[in-house]
C-alpha cells in the first residue's frame, strides 16, 4: 500500500506513532497500536492510531518530522506501508551527539521512559526533549537482537561516544507553535519552488529568490528557516550579522561572496542572515567614519542580483528592525517576500507550550491552557524559558534547597505542578515590553475601601472588554479606549490603577511622564510611538498615565515639546492604525490642565472622579488599614471616621502608621514584654498630627501668590 507523507499534528511528534485512514488499518490488517513499517528511501516505524476526521480519505499517512527522517521520505512523498515485524529490545546503545550524560544510570531511566514502546532500528535518528526545550539529537548505534526492536521497560539502555559525524538535522514543521499562517507563506515561496521547480517553469515565472522576516526577538524567525530548510533537504548556510564584519579591508566581502559561493556549489540551498540590520542598514544615514557597512550593503546587492545564476539557492533574512534596512533591499528580485511574525495570540501560545513540554512530567494540576492565558506577549523564547524555570522550580522543592538531598529524589515522583508554574510566572517577564514592563505590587479590590461604584466602573470599562469581548462584538458595542481617573491627591486613583492590573491579569505599562520628554527634536515622540508599539504587539495590554497633566497638557501653554507629545498622543490613540487590544488609564489632580482633545470621546471615553470619601467609605479605609495592626479593644474607627471630615485615603492610612509608631514609641519607653496594642488616644493624637499637616496644606494652597510679570 502507497500514501502520501503528510505533517503529523504538534502532539503527535516524538511519540513514535502515525496516522492513517481507518480503512487503511482494515487492509493491512491491522488493529490499532499495532507497528507498521514505513519503506521509503530508508526503512522507519510507528505504530498506527486512526487519523484525524478531517485527513480521512485523502489517502495521507501523517508522520512526524523524525519518522520523515528515518524513513528517508520528505511531505508529499509516496510511501510504502507494510506489517512490521518486531521484537522486544534486550538491550538499545545510543549515542547522543554534543552531550555526555554526567549520570548514566539515572539518564538511561530518563531515556527508557521517554522512548518506551517505540520501535527502533540502528541508524535511526532520536530525540530527546528536555525541559526548557531543548533537544538532543542522537543516533540508534546497535541493537539487540538486530533489525527493529520495541523498547520496553525491561531494555537496557546504553551509550555510545559520538561517532563524528554531522549531528543529524532533525528540526521540522512540528517543532513550530504558533506559526501556522507565516509557515503556509514560508512554504509556498520556498518549499514548492525547491521540490517542484517545473511548476514555474511552466507558467513562465520566476520564483521568489529572498525573503525577510521581520518580528520581535524569540518569536522563531531562525527556528522557521532552519525547518524549511531540514524539511526541504536543502543545505543550510547561516550568516551572523556581527560576526562577518572584519576589520581588514575586503574581508567581510570575500566571507559574503564565500557563502554564496558555497550555497550554489551544494543547491538546493538556504542562506539565512540573522540581523541581516547589522551589515545592511540604510547608506544614506552613514557617515564618513561607517563605510564598511556600505560596502557590505553594496557586495550583498551585487550578490542578490546574481540570482540567476546561482540556481535553486534562496536567500532568508531576519531582523526585528526592519525600518533601518537599505530600501534597496527590499525591491523585488531581492528581499522580494516580506513575512511578519508577531507575538502569538492565546491559542499560537498553548501550541508552544505543548510543544515545549513535551516528555516533561505535568502534575495533574497544570492546566496549559490556563497558563497560556495568563502570559500575554510571550513569545516562543519567553515561553521555553518559562518552563526551563518552573522544572527549576520543580527541584528546589524537591531539594528543599539542600544540595546533599539530590541524592534521594526519585525520579517517578518528580513532576512540574502549577505552584512550580506560578513561581516561574512571578520570575519571567515578556521580552518584548520587558524594558517598559511594570511589576505591579499585587492589590485587590478588597485591600481599597469603599468606592464600590468606582470600582463596578472600572471593571466594566476596562475587565469586561477582556473578558466578554464575544458579548461587546455580538451587540456591535464598541469598548471604551481609555478611562480617566480626576479627584483631589491621596483619594486613591494610582492605587485603583494597580487594583485593576492586578485583577485584569493582562500586560501593564506605567507611563512616567517626564522620562519620555526629551531636548531632542523628534525624540520625545518616538519614545512615545515606542511604548504604543510595544502595547499593540503584545495585547491585550493597559497602558497606564500617571499625572498626565505633566505629560499632556494645554497646547500652547507649555512649549513645543509638550505640544508635539500631546499629538503624538491623539495620533497613537485614535490614527489610522487601529489601537486594538490596548486600554489606556490615566490619572490626575487637575484634569483643567489636561488638553481637552484628549478628553473627547474615542479617547478617553469615560472621566471618573475620585470623590473625597464620605464618613462610611472612611471607616471602611480604616478598617483595611488597620487589619494587620494590634487594636485595642477600646479603639472605635467609627469615631475616629466622624471626626475626619475631609480626609482623604492617604491622610486615613497615615492615621493609622502614626498611631502605630505612637505604640511602639510607648512600648520602646516602657522597656516591658508586655504586646504591644494601639490604644484610641493613639488614633486621636494621630489625626490631630495629620489634620494639622493638613491644614498647612490647604492654608498654603488657599495663599494667593503674588505675580511679577
Amino acid at each position: 500500500m502507497q500514501r502520501t507523507v503528510a505533517e503529523a499534528r504538534a502532539g503527535d511528534a516524538g511519540r513514535g506513532i502515525i496516522r492513517l485512514d481507518p480503512s487503511d488499518l482494515a487492509l493491512l490488517g491491522l488493529s490499532i497500536g499495532d507497528v507498521v513499517e514505513i519503506r521509503g528511501r530508508h526503512c522507519a516505524y510507528g505504530r498506527a492510531l486512526p487519523t484525524h476526521p478531517d485527513q480521512r480519505g485523502l489517502g495521507r499517512v501523517l508522520i512526524d518530522g523524525t519518522g520523515r527522517t528515518n524513513a528517508g521520505a520528505g511531505l508529499g512523498d509516496l510511501v510504502s506501508l507494510v506489517a512490521a515485524h518486531t521484537r522486544p529490545a534486550d538491550e538499545v546503545t545510543i549515542a547522543f551527539d554534543g552531550f555526555r550524560p554526567p549520570r548514566p544510570g539515572l539518564f538511561a531511566r530518563r531515556v527508557s521512559d521517554a522512548f518506551r514502546d517505540m520501535t527502533v532500528a540502528a541508524g535511526h535518528v532520536v530525540r530527546l526533549r528536555l525541559i526548557g526545550g531543548r533537544d538532543l539529537s542522537g543516533r540508534i548505534c546497535a541493537t539487540s537482537p538486530e533489525g527493529a526492536v520495541v523498547i520496553s521497560r525491561d531494555t537496557r539502555i546504553t551509550f555510545a561516544a559520538a561517532s563524528g559525524e554531522a549531528p543529524p538535522r532533525t528540526i521540522c514543521y512540528e517543532d513550530l507553535g504558533g506559526l501556522s499562517r507565516e509557515l503556509a507563506r514560508v512554504r509556498e515561496m520556498i518549499e514548492l519552488p525547491i521540490r517542484r521547480p517545473d511548476l514555474f517553469a511552466r507558467l513562465g515565472i520566476e520564483a521568489p529568490k529572498g525573503v525577510l522576516l521581520s518580528g520581535p526577538p524569540g518569536t522563531g524567525k531562525t527556528l522557521l528557516a532552519r525547518a524549511v530548510a531540514q524539511e526541504c533537504e536543502a543545505a543550510f548556510f547561516q550568516i551572523d550579522g556581527p560576526e562577518i564584519v572584519s576589520k581588514h579591508y575586503g574581508d567581510s566581502e570575500a566571507k559574503l561572496r564565500s557563502i554564496f559561493q558555497k550555497a550554489q556549489a551544494r543547491a538546493p540551498a538556504i542562506i539565512f542572515i540573522d540581523e541581516i540590520d547589522a551589515i545592511a542598514p540604510q547608506r544614506a544615514r552613514l557617515g564618513g567614519d561607517r563605510q564598511l557597512e556600505g560596502r557590505l550593503v553594496a557586495q550583498l546587492l551585487t550578490l542578490l542580483d546574481g540570482v540567476s545564476s546561482r540556481g535553486l539557492v534562496i536567500v532568508m533574512a531576519a531582523t526585528n528592525l526592519p525600518d533601518n534596512l537599505d530600501p534597496a533591499l527590499r525591491r523585488p528580485g531581492r528581499l522580494d517576500r516580506e513575512i511578519a511574525i508577531g507575538v502569538p495570540d492565546r491559542g499560537g501560545r498553548l501550541e508552544i507550550l505543548a510543544i515545549h513540554t513535551r516528555g516533561v512530567p505535568l502534575g495533574p494540576d497544570v492546566d496549559l491552557e490556563q497558563i497560556a492565558g495568563a502570559t500575554h506577549g510571550f513569545v516562543g523564547a519567553d515561553l521555553a524559558a518559562l518552563v526551563r524555570e518552573a522544572g527549576m522550580a520543580a527541584l528546589r522543592r524537591a531539594a528543599a534547597f539542600d544540595s546533599s538531598a539530590l541524592d534521594g529524589i526519585s525520579l517517578e515522583d518528580l513532576c512540574i505542578g502549577r505552584a512550580d508554574f506560578d513561581t516561574a510566572l512571578s520570575e519571567v517577564r515578556p521580552s518584548a515590553i520587558r524594558e517598559v514592563y511594570t511589576d505591579v505590587p499585587r492589590v485587590r479590590w478588597s485591600e481599597i475601601g469603599g468606592m464600590a461604584e468606582i470600582k463596578q466602573e472600572l471593571i466594566e470599562a476596562v475587565i469586561w472588554p477582556i473578558t466578554k469581548s464575544s458579548l461587546f462584538a455580538d451587540l456591535g458595542v464598541r469598548p471604551a479606549k481609555g478611562v480617566l481617573l480626576t479627584g483631589p491627591p491621596g483619594t486613591g486613583k494610582t492605587l485603583l490603577a494597580r487594583a485593576l492590573a492586578s485583577e485584569a491579569q493582562v500586560n501593564f505599562i506605567a507611563v512616567r511622564g517626564p522620562e519620555l520628554l526629551d531636548r531632542f527634536v523628534g525624540e520625545s515622540e518616538r519614545a512615545v510611538r515606542d511604548v504604543f508599539v510595544k502595547a499593540r504587539a503584545t495585547s491585550p495590554t493597559i497602558i497606564f498615565f500617571d499625572e498626565i497633566d505633566s505629560l499632556a497638557p494645554v497646547r500652547g501653554l507649555s512649549g513645543a515639546v509638550s505640544d508635539r507629545v500631546v499629538a503624538q498622543l491623539l495620533t497613537e490613540i485614535d490614527g489610522i492604525e487601529e489601537l486594538k487590544g490596548v486600554f489606556l488609564l490615566a490619572a490626575t489632580n487637575r484634569i483643567d490642565q489636561v488638553d481637552p482633545a484628549l478628553l473627547r470621546p474615542g479617547r478617553f471615553d469615560r472621566v471618573f472622579e475620585v470623590p473625597s470619601p464620605d464618613c462610611a467609605t472612611r471607616a471602611q479605609i480604616l478598617d483595611v488599614q488597620s487589619a494587620r495592626l494590634p487594636l485595642g479593644p477600646d479603639v472605635d474607627l467609627g469615631g475616629i471616621a466622624a471626626s475626619t471630615e475631609g480626609f482623604v485615603g492617604a491622610e486615613l492610612a497615615a492615621i493609622c502608621q502614626e498611631a502605630g509608631r505612637m505604640a511602639l514609641r510607648r512600648a520602646v519607653a516602657r522597656s516591658s514584654d508586655a504586646p504591644i496594642v494601639i490604644e484610641q488616644a493613639d488614633l486621636l493624637a494621630a489625626s490631630n498630627l495629620v489634620g494639622c499637616g493638613r491644614s498647612i496644606r490647604t492654608s498654603r494652597q488657599a495663599t494667593p501668590r503674588r505675580r511679577f510679570w
